[in-house]
């Protein structure tokens, strides 16, 4: 009788045990299925604020009489904020974890696009600038965060990342104009409304943080190995072609609608353009983070992004012709959207492991973020000085070349501490 209920007892204990196993995994698989929705909607707020000031600059720039060095740093004022912040956001999640430091980072960008809406210049400079923090949050921990959750994937999750925002860049771009004017909303409301998804990853963030409350993850930060990201030369590659490749793109968000009005393109279409520009790029932001992961090297995807960049950038000054504007766009936007994908894909390509892609991740950012910072001002400049556009589109095309440079020593097949 005591041998039949020790049988019962172990048969019910392992039927017990396997209840929870099966209950764990579930937890497991949700748990997953909720983190990529996290890191797709993040992505979702990676651009919109920034993109959808390119095609209304000029309204914004008219109504409150600014220069167009200074709406420039429009554009600029959230690359400065990148720097600053990048190499504080791995020790913060270390400190506090990666979700509750995400949440903080969507909630600044809420705020800051809130008070960027608002008719007032200081508001709208302040605002502009907690865009900034917020986005530097997301920047820094999304390499990191897949590299620490998906090892032995990082080149499809980077793309699938990366073209979630491409998209909303890109429908960024397509409806500020018809949105401010088409509806009569103005540009304050045109630039409110990528404040929703800003919301929605709040949300996800907040319910991730619950998940993982108390959980610690990467140490990304160890006392001897903290500050030798900055000695390493393949670190500086990487984060020369960032930033380069960085500063073409906030540059062409900024002033190509300006570039094609100069050409005669109404403003309303010339946005369209811009965000057809950046559609046309989403195959590029998929295909080419896959295609660099079946290569030790990624040299040949560098030089074939930038010979695009090059004639492109190169078609717009010297066709004359609407066909060769769209094939130039087509280029542009096939390059830009191409780039910063494998950018996105070094940062965790050319780490071991989780820590060095957050440090890497961390230095790449905040050096090529105060490079790119300087692109959209400068042009704006050039333009004043010159009164045309000739001029600021040869400075892109060398700006092009010297991407190449530094893509060449990036896509070596090599790591940042050998």
């Amino acid at each position: 009788m005591s041998k039949l209920c020790y049988i019962r007892e172990e048969f019910f204990t392992k039927e017990s045990s396997d209840e929870v196993e099966q209950t764990n995994e579930k937890k497991a698989i949700l748990y997953k299925y909720l983190l990529i929705t996290g890191i797709i909607v993040a992505a979702f707020n990676l651009r919109p604020a920034i993109t959808s000031v390119g095609p209304l600059i000029g309204v914004i720039r008219d109504r409150l009489e600014l220069a167009n060095w200074s709406a420039g740093l429009l554009t600029s004022l959230p690359l400065l904020a990148f720097a600053i912040m990048s190499p504080l956001v791995a020790r913060l999640s270390h400190r506090y974890s990666n979700e509750s430091v995400m949440v903080a980072g969507l909630l600044i960008l809420f705020i800051g696009i809130s008070l960027r809406s608002f008719a007032i210049i200081g508001l709208l400079f302040a605002g502009t600038l907690f865009v900034g923090l917020g986005i530097a949050v997301c920047n820094v921990l999304l390499p990191s965060i897949i590299k620490e959750n998906f090892p032995f994937k990082v080149a499809l999750m980077t793309s699938i990342y990366s073209t979630a925002m491409g998209v909303f860049a890109a429908l960024a771009s397509g409806v500020s104009v018809p949105i401010a004017e088409g509806l009569g909303m103005g540009w304050q409301i045109a630039l409110w409304v990528w404040a929703v998804p800003a919301f929605a990853g709040i949300v996800v963030w907040f319910l991730l943080m619950k998940r993982k409350k108390g959980e610690r993850h990467v140490v990304y930060y160890g006392n001897s190995t903290k500050n030798q990201i900055w000695c390493s030369p393949l670190a500086w590659q990487v984060a020369g072609f960032m930033g380069f490749q960085s500063s073409l793109f906030y540059v062409t968000i900024s002033w190509m609608p300006e570039i094609l009005q100069a050409n005669g393109i109404t403003a309303s279409a010339a946005g369209w353009l811009l965000s057809f520009m950046q559609f046309i790029g989403l195959p590029a932001s998929f295909i080419v983070p896959v295609i660099a992961g079946k290569f030790r090297s990624q040299q040949g995807v560098v030089l074939v992004m930038g010979l695009f960049a090059i004639s492109g950038y190169g078609g717009l000054l010297w066709g004359q012709t609407f066909g060769t504007m769209i094939i130039s766009i087509v280029l542009i936007g096939f390059s830009l959207s191409g780039m910063f994908a494998l950018a996105l894909t070094l940062l965790g390509m050319r780490a071991r492991d989780a820590k060095q892609a957050a440090q890497l991740s961390g230095m790449a950012q905040s050096f090529g973020y105060i490079l790119a910072a300087f692109g959209p001002i400068a042009i704006g400049f050039l333009f004043d000085a010159t009164q045309t556009w000739d001029i600021p589109l040869v400075t892109l095309i060398i700006v092009a070349m010297i991407v190449v440079i530094f893509g060449f020593g990036a896509g070596r097949d090599k790591y940042v501490f050998d």
